[in-house]
């Protein structure tokens, strides 16, 4: 593959990020389309691969693995530029729509341009988990995986480190008797990936984002001190990437806890708001974590104004949530690479791929529980933990934008842009309306 110029990454990047809404498996499915199927710049065997590993990790799965595409594609520059200017647009609409919240508390008209948004994501995503599905379940065995994943997700809220390992170690039993289907194989793997990176490059690539990551929180405390707000925000944000597994939701319901019952940043009502924030901006789902950060700072600005403590609060939480990404892709990235092409793993990996079908899936229909309906039920006991919808609480119009979406992608064979165009233009005809 031909590395593409800084221009043309830019573009491609900035492409992803103007329509990564929906969360994580909207986001997923807007990665997929635009770099494997619109531009085939990766493999569909690559980006399951490296969809795999960023399940693993702790923090934002889709911001992670942006940057892993891009690091497949031009090493650094290309990883700095996909996870960065992935986060930048939800960045700066957070920025925005916090300084309008504390300064006129109303962000409904901004919340309406985005209303027919939530709707056509359920298209685009299930439309990519088809064509996931298609490439991955090759066999009676994966299809069971994929099912036993999302069971296991769904209505038993089981951790994903658990399912992804259980579901490779039924691969490796399955593949010692009855041959494995190879998924990933050396024809497939560069030969720069082909060998294992030296210690010291390791070593360098480690330290450079550990520095990265700390500067600011030794700039904090020397200037500020130990008691400051902002080294607070520091060492719980940095905290927060390293211990939240399972992708943003899992994230968000610790941060909401933290931020509210322990340190008082902000009010279960402003928290809530919040999330209706990052939902509806372009950009990773934990982005929510920055107006946290800004509530933070806003309501303790020590000695700044307000505002512009605000502003400093934003910086450094998105500062720490998303450096520790940086660290584990490019730390990693080559050694996730060189694995692929090992027939030792080939069974573990596409059994893993299969439950990453169900792990999708359970996260389409979350979005679909929140997009189309008002009001939930949760069911937890000994045995289940989950949600469902309450059936009288369907928001009609988005559900029949939904329908719209589903016709244009799946009969009309429409592209992203386009449904997006037209479902947005409904939800803001509707909010009009």
């Amino acid at each position: 593959m031909p590395t593409p110029s800084t221009k043309e990454l830019i573009k491609i990047w900035s492409q992803v990020a103007a329509h990564s809404f929906g969360g994580p498996a909207g986001q997923i499915a807007v990665i997929h389309q635009l770099v494997v199927e619109k531009k085939k710049l990766i493999s569909e065997e690559r980006f399951l691969h490296a969809l795999n590993f960023c399940m693993l990790l702790p923090g934002p799965e889709a911001q992670q693995l942006a940057t892993y595409m891009g690091y497949i594609m031009a090493k650094w520059r290309g990883g700095l530029i996909a996870g960065g200017l992935f986060i930048l647009p939800g960045f700066l609409s957070i920025l925005a729509l916090s300084y309008l919240y504390v300064l006129f508390n109303d962000v409904k008209l901004v919340q309406g341009l985005f209303y027919g948004i939530k709707p056509a994501i359920i298209a685009i995503v299930l439309a990519a988990l088809y064509k996931i599905s298609k490439k991955s379940l090759k066999s009676a065995f994966h299809w069971i995986i994929a099912a036993l994943g999302f069971i296991s997700l769904f209505f038993f809220n089981l951790s994903f480190p658990l399912v992804v390992f259980l579901s490779a170690l039924l691969g490796i039993l399955y593949g010692k008797w009855i041959k494995g289907d190879e998924l990933y194989n050396k024809d497939n793997v560069d030969t720069e990936f082909s060998s294992l990176p030296s210690s010291l490059q390791t070593f360098k690539t480690l330290v450079t984002w550990l520095i990265i990551w700390f500067f600011p929180i030794t700039l904090t405390l020397l200037i500020l001190g130990p008691q400051s707000t902002f080294h607070t925000l520091n060492l719980f944000f940095s905290k927060m990437s390293l211990v939240t597994f399972g992708g943003a939701y899992a994230a968000l319901s610790y941060v909401a806890q933290q931020a509210v019952d322990i340190y008082g940043w902000l009010q279960g009502t402003e928290m809530l708001d919040g999330l209706a924030l990052a939902e509806t901006t372009p950009g990773p789902l934990i982005q929510v974590v920055q107006y946290v950060g800004f509530m933070g700072a806003y309501r303790f600005p020590q000695a700044f104004n307000p505002l512009f403590s605000a502003f400093l609060g934003s910086v450094l939480t998105t500062w720490m949530t998303f450096a520790p990404c940086f660290l584990f892709i490019f730390t990693l990235a080559p050694y996730i690479e060189f694995i692929r092409g090992q027939k030792v793993f080939t069974d573990a990996l596409s059994a893993i791929t299969a439950s990453v079908v169900g792990v999708i899936f359970n996260l389409s229909l979350w979005f679909v529980l929140k997009a189309l309906f008002e009001q939930s039920e949760h069911v937890e006991n000994y045995i289940f933990d989950f949600s469902y919808p309450i059936p009288s609480t369907i928001d009609w119009i988005a559900a029949s934008i939904c329908l719209v979406a589903l016709a244009l992608q799946f009969h009309f064979k429409k592209g992203l842009f386009t449904i997006l165009g037209i479902c947005t233009s409904l939800g803001i005809l509707a909010k009009l309306l």
